[in-house]
């Protein structure tokens, strides 16, 4: 009754989280285990159509877990940064939607952390808040959580007195400043009385 569909005769462990397939007593493929049992394979089972349907997504959703979590050990990512990153992985729209969700859920995607992690970095390196902002924006920040995690550094006019306190006041060093993204509104007030007035 089975239609010719083959039938699981072996499960065999294959190394590290695998295991060897046979069908009708022939191997198969060495698949991960953890879609092999969500897929419902067991000795003596049949691989219908249907069975080997929700293999192949259990096998998807594997590979896109997996590349979601290789991209994490390298960097934290938002939401938005991390689908851009599955996808050119070339994996499918439900499939990075479902990977981003059960990080969401677990902790390891937080645009809010992300933020507030790369706002202050970014403002460690000498960033200004628009170069801060536009990086944040880059990243699918949302403009909220942006304006969140800005408005808990240090303000600009600090940190543009600690560089003038460092390296001098002068037009280039509040010229720098202005290409780092400090806003121009503070930066005029650190403009010595000599004959400029604007910072360009």
């Amino acid at each position: 009754m089975t239609g010719g569909a083959p039938v699981v005769t072996a499960l065999r462990k294959s190394g590290r989280g695998r295991v060897a397939v046979e069908l009708n007593g022939e191997p198969w493929r060495v698949l991960p285990i953890d879609p092999v049992l969500a897929a419902g394979l067991a000795t003596g089972v049949v691989l219908d159509r249907q069975r080997a349907r929700r293999l192949r997504g259990e096998l998807r959703r594997a590979d896109a877990l997996r590349a979601g979590l290789t991209a994490l050990r390298f960097s934290d990512h938002t939401a938005t940064s991390l689908g851009r990153r599955l996808e050119d992985r070339g994996i499918a729209p439900a499939q990075r939607d479902a990977v981003i969700g059960t990080f969401e859920q677990a902790g390891l995607v937080d645009d809010a952390r992300v933020a507030h992690g790369r706002a202050h970095a970014l403002a460690a390196r000498g960033a200004g808040n628009e170069l801060i902002r536009a990086d944040l924006e880059r990243r699918g920040v949302s403009a909220e959580l942006a304006a969140d995690a800005i408005g808990l550094l240090e303000p600009e006019s600090e940190r543009v007195r600690r560089v003038l306190a460092a390296e001098g006041r002068s037009v280039s060093v509040l010229r720098r400043l202005a290409a780092k993204g400090f806003s121009e509104d503070v930066l005029e007030e650190f403009v010595a009385d000599e004959g400029e007035t604007e910072v360009r």
